[in-house]
């Protein structure tokens, strides 16, 4: 459901980034994206006890990769795409980002592809070429804006993936540190150009658009990471393409038909077969980390002082255990099948 979450803020304020974007440069367009997306660790965050380890030195080389990717790399070449391309087509090609999210977390983490995980994967895919393919025609600018859209979804599935690790961390720090560097490094380069800066309306609505579908769908996602993995986050996520081109339809761009049934279920079968746990035994080793948690959850019976109640963050250990309950590939299941 996070991921989820997650899919619904971003891929719904897709369209409207393109509109609200129009005539705009894709450096100004992402800089503002990431500044809204970094003012929004300013509304109120959860009880301190609950939150997950801060940010240390040691994450720093990461978090920059990071920010550079999917806070620099990715909103321009998005942003530039969406300027070339209807947003329906801009939409549906997110779907590329599952799949090099599956692949990239099977050669960086060793995260199993399944049967399960492949064939949900499989229908989104199948879903958004039914409708690439439904008769759309394309220039070459319109082609080159498609090249530039597939280069962002690369750039954010090698973000999701290397920066896996940092699920384990605040989600607030890490978008504020993505957040406001991207949008830093992002107006540079749009003074650099020359590019013009849009209205108070177009502002106000770019930043509005970052805060949801960057800000809060990346606090989402990185807590999704946590729980059930990069590849199984990565292909939940691939609802977010539908969810855009369904705005995109809704704002007029065009009408649902046949093709549009059709790829909607496909999503759907694709989603509710990664929703659908799988059960095995499967052993647990040694290990002492940190993270968010809650002692009802079947792997956290360690003592505290006084008590814990609800969910919390702090070092802990687990000892070795063998059990089978449904999962996925999160932070307690990397193991083999």
């Amino acid at each position: 459901m996070l991921a989820l979450g997650a899919a619904v803020a971003f891929g719904g304020t897709t369209p409207l980034v393109q509109r609200f974007g129009r005539g705009l440069g894709p450096f100004t367009t992402a800089s503002l994206l990431y500044l809204g997306s970094a003012l929004l660790v300013a509304l109120p965050a959860a009880s301190r006890a609950a939150r997950p380890r801060h940010v240390v030195r040691s994450d720093l080389p990461r978090l920059l990769s990071v920010t550079i990717l999917g806070a620099v790399v990715a909103p321009i070449a998005l942003a530039w795409g969406l300027q070339q391309t209807s947003g329906v087509v801009a939409s549906l090609l997110l779907n590329l980002e599952a799949l090099f999210t599956v692949l990239l977390a099977r050669l960086l983490w060793g995260e199993r592809i399944g049967g399960r995980v492949a064939a949900a994967l499989t229908a989104t895919l199948v879903g958004g070429a039914l409708l690439v393919l439904d008769g759309r025609s394309m220039s070459a600018t319109a082609g080159w804006g498609a090249f530039a859209i597939v280069g962002a979804t690369l750039a954010w599935a090698c973000d999701g993936v290397i920066g896996r690790p940092l699920s384990e961390r605040d989600p607030s720090q890490v978008v504020l540190v993505k957040g406001g560097v991207g949008a830093i490094l992002s107006l540079v380069l749009a003074r650099a150009s020359g590019e013009a800066w849009p209205d108070g309306r177009s502002t106000l609505a770019l930043v509005a658009c970052g805060a949801v579908g960057y800000g809060a769908s990346l606090r989402l996602y990185l807590r999704a990471q946590r729980a059930v993995g990069a590849a199984r986050t990565g292909t939940i996520f691939a609802a977010a393409p539908f969810i855009g081109a369904s705005v995109a339809w809704a704002m007029g761009e065009r009408a649902g038909g046949a093709a549009a049934v059709a790829a909607a279920l496909l999503c759907a079968v694709g989603v509710a077969l990664q929703l659908t746990e799988h059960h095995h035994f499967h052993t647990h080793a040694a290990i002492e980390h940190e993270h968010r948690h809650r002692h009802d959850d079947g792997h956290h019976h360690h003592a505290h002082d006084g008590g814990a109640a609800g969910e919390h963050s702090h070092v802990h250990t687990h000892e070795d255990v063998t059990h089978e309950h449904p999962h996925s590939a999160g932070a307690h299941h990397l193991h083999d099948p």
